[in-house]
């Protein structure tokens, strides 16, 4: 288990990044990659003043190892702990070529990841937050791995993306389980591929008939958007949810454990 300090009178403060997709091509003199490091994710990590960086998938794409490389010298290089899940398309090399980007990304003294049982995928581990020898929190990192068969309701057979196995959900059980053991109340998990569950949200809080693309990213209220109850909902759906097709019952495992407050995707 990773451990890390909070200073006492501050807030611990995660920036969290995600998807930045980038390819071996993208390190040339002004090409997209060097441009998102270098402006976007600096001016970010200078407003936030982060105390640890998260990149929640997709940095790359299996076996794009100067991508990987780059990008993880490039976020050592802030000084500050820094740790990530891989996403479906850093999976698309398989578990053999995940492997061998974590060596790579693994390779500054801020990294934090841990691959955790391969069974499970790769890059399913815990981070908790300390103060004073005292936990108070703890970020819960799962691998959703690439994409796996999905039989459909008409008996053919498709490949769809993946979602959290059962043999994770058995280990989130347990994680979380140790953590209250701890006295960790509460926990963020962390990982790729969105739940079945963000469907359901998304229906219940959007009105129908709307144009969900037209929605403007910066109008926190977005009046006229939500139904009656969701008002002062923030958020915008610019794509499909892309998740498994079907529910795999891990949402009513985080409610039951009561542990789990915040799910990034």
């Amino acid at each position: 288990m990773i451990i890390l300090k909070k200073n006492p009178g501050r807030d611990f403060r995660v920036l969290n990044l995600t998807d930045p997709q980038l390819d071996d091509g993208d390190w040339a003199e002004n090409r997209k990659g060097r441009k998102l490091l270098e402006y976007t994710v600096t001016a970010l990590v200078k407003r936030t003043d982060p105390d640890l960086i998260t990149v929640s998938g997709d940095l790359s794409y299996g076996g794009h190892k100067t991508a990987y490389k780059s990008i993880g010298a490039f976020l050592d290089g802030f000084g500050v702990p820094w740790s990530f899940v891989f996403g479906n398309h850093d999976g698309q090399g398989g578990l053999e070529e995940l492997e061998q980007a974590a060596k790579i990304l693994t390779a500054g003294v801020k990294c934090l990841f841990e691959a955790g049982d391969s069974a499970l995928g790769c890059g399913n581990y815990v981070i908790t937050i300390e103060q004073n020898g005292v936990p108070l929190h703890a970020l819960v990192m799962m691998d959703s791995h690439d994409r796996r068969e999905y039989i459909g309701p008409d008996g053919n057979a498709c490949l769809a993306y993946s979602d959290i196995l059962p043999g994770q959900i058995e280990w989130y059980r347990e994680r979380i389980s140790e953590l209250s053991d701890a006295g960790v109340k509460e926990t963020t998990l962390i990982m790729h591929i969105p739940l079945y569950n963000y469907h359901d949200a998304a229906k219940a809080a959007f009105k129908e008939g709307i144009d969900l693309k037209a929605v403007p990213p910066f109008d926190g209220g977005q009046k006229g958007f939500f139904k009656e109850g969701f008002e002062d909902g923030f958020g915008v759906m610019y794509e499909d949810i892309c998740s498994y097709p079907e529910d795999n019952g891990f949402f009513d495992v985080i409610k039951a454990c009561g542990s789990t407050k915040t799910v990034v995707c």
